[in-house]
């Protein structure tokens, strides 16, 4: 009996031995040591488990489920590339449009419904002057019937004979515009003499043929002549108007067209086209050499060259700069 507890009790001391060894001994990577019994039984420590990575905890929805994963994107597919022709093939240029060509604008006068002159209304007459008008009619037949045995007058000339003012001293005839577009023509120098026209349009040019104190006998591009007051003119401005087509008159001698003027770059018949001027068109008149049949005029922002005999405004051999 005693044998035997002491037998058991050496086997306990040499396990205990053992284990001491076994804590003592280094556990690094996976080596490990194996501990013998007092018994003679092999034992072995179990190897130790490599650590798992951690899964990431999953938060608890409201209803106690778990979340699920959020799904992974899909693969943006890549763009297509166009199919290249083969190197062998020439590519084919697009096709270009012919430029278009550009016809220049035309000018047209802004009051063309206006006429440029317009015959202010009659007072009536009193009896007694109705008489006398009526005698002076039934002379004026006479003198009529009379003057058609005679030849008939010829009509003024186009451009008067030069010569010099008798208030002024300047050169006559001259050119010059007038300053509004209310303008009384009347019958003569003076307050006294009727109105025959009333001019509506500023800058229409006119043509001074003679001088009386402070009244100037003009005409207009209809030929119309009578007097005007010089205030109501302005000297040094000149300007011109589009004469209308003239029968008789070929395009060789003009560059009218369908009763236009052609506006031209350079003074020359082949000069290209910067406007068309329709007659009536009023413009500035900027340069006129002496010899030259061409001058350099303005009409709004368009500059270039017309004739003169294409214009009234410039006398046939005169110099203007």
């Amino acid at each position: 009996m005693r044998v035997a507890l002491r037998l058991v009790a050496l086997a306990a001391l040499l396990t205990g031995a053992a284990e001491g060894r076994a804590e003592t001994a280094p556990t690094g990577g996976r080596n490990f040591m194996l501990a013998q019994s007092s018994l003679g039984g092999a034992g072995s420590l179990p190897p130790p488990t490599p650590p798992r990575a951690a899964t990431p905890a999953q938060r608890p929805t409201s209803q106690g489920q778990a979340r699920p994963t959020p799904a992974q994107r899909p693969a943006t597919p890549q763009a297509q590339r166009p199919a290249q022709r083969p190197a062998g093939q020439a590519q084919r240029p697009p096709a270009q449009r012919p430029p278009a060509q550009r016809q220049p604008p035309t000018v047209q006068r802004p009051d063309a419904n206006r006429p440029n002159a317009v015959r202010p209304p009659q007072r009536p007459a009193p009896a007694a002057a109705t008489a006398a008008a009526a005698a002076a009619a039934a002379a004026a037949a006479a003198a009529a019937a009379a003057a058609n045995a005679a030849p008939p007058t010829p009509p003024p000339p186009e451009w008067p004979a030069p010569g010099t003012g008798t208030s002024t001293g300047l050169p006559l005839p001259r050119f010059t515009a007038l300053a509004s577009n209310q303008v009384n023509l009347r019958v003569g120098p003076g307050l006294r003499f009727p109105v025959e026209w009333r001019y509506q349009r500023a800058d229409l040019p006119v043509m001074i043929v003679r001088e009386h104190e402070e009244w100037r006998r003009v005409r207009d591009p209809d030929g119309t002549e009578g007097w005007l007051a010089a205030s109501t003119l302005r000297p040094g401005r000149r300007t011109f108007i589009v004469r209308q087509p003239q029968p008789g008159v070929t395009q060789a001698n003009t560059s009218a067209v369908a009763g236009e003027v052609l506006l031209r770059r350079r003074p020359e018949e082949g000069g290209a086209a910067v406007a068309r001027l329709q007659p009536g068109v009023i413009g500035r008149l900027r340069l006129c050499e002496a010899g030259s049949e061409w001058c350099e005029v303005q009409v709004q922002n368009r500059r270039g060259y017309v004739r003169r005999a294409e214009i009234f405004g410039v006398l046939p051999d005169e110099e203007f700069r």
